[in-house]
């Protein structure tokens, strides 16, 4: 999956107070793995490359994301 860096921002940015360590808990791993996923810190789960809208990231592996994204909209709809 490709996408850029600034929409990757938008979805941390999107996330309820927390959600980094509750990621990282539902995932087994540390919160400072999550938080330099979503930094683009020396994680082997995507490559960064240069260019438009703070450059192109192309993911090997979008289980963080997809849970970042779970819940971003569980966060925006709930009631």
């Amino acid at each position: 999956m490709r996408t850029t860096f600034n929409r990757l921002r938008a979805v941390k940015d999107s996330l309820p107070h927390g959600s980094m360590d509750a990621i990282a808990a539902e995932l087994g791993i540390s919160g400072e793995e999550v938080r330099a996923y979503f930094n683009g810190e020396g994680t082997a789960d995507y490559h960064l490359e240069p260019g438009f809208d703070g450059g192109i990231v192309d993911f090997s592996s979008t289980r963080i994301l997809e849970i970042a994204l779970r819940r971003a909209w569980e966060a925006q709809n709930a009631l």
